[in-house]
């Protein structure tokens, strides 16, 4: 089978993913599929190999069509993608149905997860791909690797590197535009490249519609990057990056005296940026990564009037080692996690965390063992030490069995650690990290001649002293556990198709109470038809998620099931230009991804791409 050795963020983490979703090498005429690594236990490793570990390449996100990274998280398998509007509307993703705020988010190797918020989660309505190379999908507990925040798991971002001119520009309903423009030089010695890209739509109602909301919500996004390298000798390398975005949505609000979801003239500013610088050197037989990485966040909601302004920033600083002997590759490091938020409430909090840990892999024959630990001492809420271990075994026939198992925390937020708007009496509760673990057992299959393969995963995830808001205040109380069937497949049917295959079976509960956790489907799932020629290429996609339970207002609701397909083509004049059309929600359905919350109709969209 072809091997693809692919750069990805988690490397540059370190200094500081499945099968199904690595597109077809090249065209038509292609006969096997891709063995993508990915560096997810900060070490070089096959995804076929890696339990909860899936890649998304940029072959695959061109061929989609997606524009926003919600549009393609979707169809990973145990991930539950939500937005309260469709354009701007906060975007959150719950892994495994763990809550949005255990999902760690890098860019580049940046953590970018927002302090300020309630639980620390990320927004992703602004987050563009137009300059995403690769995305790295680490489900399950991820602490050994990446300490707080990674309960759920993982989802790193890699920028693309450019060499030439690139531009595109894109229009369509809802008086929708999109343009981008990017540059850059790279060869073995050096690369720099820089990009901005814009979006705006008129848009659509934010609260649906049907329910009597004729007010379209529009939707503002501007992003500026710039990403290089240069090697300063054979043994001395640098590199960096840094993105900016600011974008601007109208939301709809929850109105007196109903206080139901209905149009209003909300808004919500944001601006952020991330980035990271890192300086790689090879000494005492070890290559070194000393890397800094930051991100910064201040968004603003305007509501009747008036105006609630958050903001939060986050700093990592990491060395890391790594090293191999005869059958043994390992890695070690240390890393210092410092972040900060200023609340609309006027209320803020620094939280800070060090870290030490290691890891090593032993690959000998069909047999692949990895193991990690890592010990991390918070500021204010004591120490945690986690762990991860995981196996693979390369059986005839083709399978591969493995399993893995893995400890997780994370550590209270800003708002949680400073009571934001708490009104119980004092004294209120000490709290203390939340913790988790989880078991899983895959049994992955590819053919001889490499055109098919596929993984069939187990798993349950268990969380404990999980924090809410209860009765005026934070407490440790609930616990949560999810037990899941994940199944995925990938084939190349020859005549240029390839057919791509998610399905996910997540049974979430709260076991304080018994209730489903809301937000996350029973069943979901995702079938994705692509086909390459010579100039044309295209991929229909099909996605469907089952009844979910869902928040509506002052009780629960059930927000009903939904099929919806996109259709995305794209046709090369030439070497250096190609026209591009793309049509959403094929079929006019009508559904939410959020209880009340409208989601576009029927939609088209055409563009042109050149490349110099």
């Amino acid at each position: 089978m072809k091997r693809s050795i692919l750069l990805s963020t988690a490397s540059i983490a370190a200094a500081f993913a499945a099968p199904a979703f690595a597109a077809p090498a090249d065209s038509g005429d292609a006969t096997q599929l891709d063995e993508v690594v990915v560096t997810a236990t900060r070490l070089p490793a096959i995804v076929a190999d890696t339990p909860g570990a899936r890649v998304i390449d940029g072959k695959t996100i061109e061929q989609r069509g997606a524009i926003f990274a919600a549009d393609i998280l979707a169809d990973v398998p145990g991930l539950s993608v939500t937005r309260t509007g469709a354009f701007g509307g906060v975007a959150q993703v719950r892994m495994r149905g763990a809550g949005p705020g255990k999902t760690l988010v890098l860019v580049d190797g940046a953590p970018v997860n927002d302090a300020a918020e309630p639980n620390g989660a990320y927004d992703f309505s602004s987050f563009e791909l137009a300059d995403i190379e690769r995305i790295e999908v680490l489900s399950g507990p991820q602490s050994s690797l990446w300490g707080s925040d990674a309960i759920g798991g993982v989802i790193a971002f890699t920028t693309r590197e450019i060499d030439g001119l690139r531009a595109e520009a894109e229009a369509g309903s809802f008086s929708t535009v999109r343009g981008r423009v990017s540059a850059g030089v790279a060869n073995d010695t050096y690369a720099f490249n820089a990009y901005v890209s814009r979006f705006q739509t008129d848009g659509i109602s934010a609260a649906d519609k049907a329910n009597g909301n004729p007010e379209a919500d529009g939707f503002r996004s501007t992003t500026l990057g710039a990403k290089g390298r240069y090697a300063l000798s054979d043994a001395v390398k640098v590199d960096g990056a840094v993105r900016w975005n600011k974008s601007k949505a109208d939301i709809d609000g929850f109105p007196a005296p109903t206080y139901a979801l209905a149009d209003t003239n909300d808004t919500q500013n944001s601006e952020q940026w991330s980035g990271y610088g890192r300086v790689t050197a090879q000494a005492f037989g070890l290559n070194h990564q000393f890397s800094v990485s930051a991100s910064d966040l201040d968004r603003t909601s305007y509501s009747g009037g008036f105006g609630s302004t958050f903001s939060g920033d986050r700093q990592a600083y990491r060395w890391q080692a790594d090293g191999k002997t005869q059958d043994v590759d390992y890695a070690f490091g240390v890393e210092r996690n410092e972040a900060s938020a200023a609340l609309s409430s006027g209320r803020s909090r620094d939280l800070s965390i060090t870290s030490v840990f290691g890891v090593a892999k032993y690959d000998v024959g069909a047999l692949n063992l990895t193991g990690g630990l890592r010990y991390d001492d918070t500021d204010h809420f004591g120490s945690k030490t986690t762990g991860r271990v995981s196996a693979a075994y390369a059986l005839s026939g083709g399978f591969i069995l493995s399993g893995a198992y893995g400890t997780g925390f994370k550590a209270p937020t800003v708002s949680q650690a400073v009571c934001d708007y708490c009104y119980a009496p004092l004294p209120w509760p000490e709290l203390k990290p939340e913790t988790a673990d989880s078991v899983e057992v895959a049994l992955g299959w590819a053919s001889a001649d490499g055109r098919f393969d596929g993984r069939a995963t187990l798993y349950r995830l268990n969380v404990e002293d999980q924090i809410t808001y209860s009765a005026g205040r934070y407490i440790n109380v609930a616990k949560t556990r999810s037990d899941g069937f994940e199944l995925e497949g990938r084939a190349l049917l020859g005549g240029g198709f390839d057919l791509t295959l998610a399905y996910a079976w997540t049974d979430a509960e709260d076991r304080t109470t018994g209730a489903r956790l809301l937000r996350v489907p029973e069943h979901a799932g995702s079938a994705t038809l692509g086909w390459t020629g010579d100039r044309l290429s295209g991929a229909l996609t099909v996605r469907a998620e089952g009844d979910q339970d869902d928040s509506g207002g002052f009780s629960t609701v059930v927000r009903k099931g939904f099929v919806t397909a996109n259709l995305n083509a794209a046709y090369a004049l030439t070497d250096s230009v190609t026209l591009t059309a793309r049509i959403e929600n094929l079929a006019d359905e009508h559904y939410q991804q959020v209880f009340g919350y409208g989601e576009p109709g029927r939609s088209g969209y055409v563009g042109i791409k050149l490349r110099y």
